[in-house]
């Protein structure tokens, strides 16, 4: 039987993409969404406006939006949620549905920093949902909260882990050109991204400088020990509707050549054998001198893939390289929903 899931947050951008993906699921039946008040009680069709270039799923449109209250009767049967909120309303929020017993799958930022909460991207750390037990016991309900990263972080990390386990790294520089859904639909104004670039998003150095480190850490009593090397972003938004792209400059602590790290980049598959229905290969090596492109190449891999290429020596630091991700697919919604599909797969 498939286990009944949630949607929190289920009108906006990320919200829409889980129900997307989740729609015709082979694991889980969708069969709550809750968002605000205004829309608690219409037709998720006649409460949502829809941003996607698909067509709203069947499935869905009749379904009645409620609140976000865990006490709905709505509720009484979903044994995971998924959680689109924004993050002051998830720091409230998601302890009521753990409390309650709920798997909480977060895209939200409000609990990804906070000791006994996973913070996860399954091909990378997935051991790190251990700490769910510790988290049961300390906050004392039979739920959890378990995060997904920040969408630019999930785009570098997953190119770094292996390069990390190879060769080690000693520092990594990334700039990023993100696109504007990593905003949502109403984050910018066109008359102020349009002909133009903004050097600046709120939080997002400070979350991709601290989110890696824990990322790639070792789980050691109970703990998560960061990763020991010095990282340092520079994020900035482009005008492109989807698709994050980064560039990468990597020194390494021990020697290597571009064609080494394309090569234990193409070869990083960890969860191939698991058969989970998103994932797609961590890993797309491009060779085209001018790709990974975001029109062209960020829904490769049903979106769920890292796009990477032009892999190069650098001057300064080791190599340097380009990568791609789908923001709202593999940053989001698709990273919460692979976060789930492994912890079914492994401890249910």
């Amino acid at each position: 039987m498939k286990i009944k899931v949630g949607v929190l947050g289920a009108t906006g951008m990320v919200g829409q993409r889980f129900i997307q993906f989740l729609a015709e699921h082979p694991m889980f039946e969708l069969t709550t969404l809750a968002a605000s008040e205004r829309s608690a009680g219409k037709k998720y069709s006649e409460a949502t406006n829809w941003y996607l270039d698909v067509e709203i799923p069947e499935k869905v449109r009749d379904l009645i939006v409620t609140t976000t209250d865990p006490k709905n009767k709505e509720f009484e049967d979903v044994d995971i949620v998924f959680s689109a909120l924004p993050s002051d309303l998830a720091k409230k929020l998601e302890p009521e549905f753990a409390k309650e017993g709920k798997l909480v799958f977060s895209n939200a930022s409000a609990y990804r920093m906070e000791e006994d909460v996973p913070l996860v991207i399954p091909e990378v750390n997935a051991d790190h949902l251990e700490l769910i037990e510790i988290q049961r016991k300390k906050r004392g309900w039979d739920g959890a909260i378990i995060t997904n990263p920040n969408c630019s972080t999930i785009c570098a990390v997953i190119t770094l882990k292996p390069i990390m386990d190879k060769f080690g790294l000693e520092s990594v520089f990334i700039a990023t050109l993100q696109a504007v859904s990593g905003a949502g639909y109403n984050g910018v104004p066109s008359m102020a991204i349009l002909d133009n670039l903004i050097p600046y998003i709120k939080n997002e150095e400070e979350k991709m400088q601290t989110e890696s480190l824990k990322l790639l850490g070792t789980l050691k009593d109970s703990k998560v020990e960061f990763a020991n090397f010095k990282l340092s972003a520079s994020c900035n938004r482009v005008p492109v509707i989807d698709g994050h792209t980064e560039c990468i400059f990597v020194k390494t602590k021990e020697e290597a050549e571009p064609e080494e790290i394309k090569e234990v980049m193409d070869k990083f598959d960890p969860l191939k054998d698991l058969n989970l229905p998103t994932y797609a290969k961590p890993i797309v090596i491009k060779e085209e001198s001018d790709r990974p492109q975001p029109r062209l190449d960020r829904n490769i891999g049903n979106g769920m893939s890292i796009v990477v290429g032009r892999i190069r020596k650098d001057p300064i630091f080791t190599v340097k390289y380009v990568a791609l991700e789908h923001n709202t697919i593999r940053g989001a919604a698709g990273a919460s929903i692979l976060n789930a599909e492994y912890f079914v797969k492994k401890y249910l």
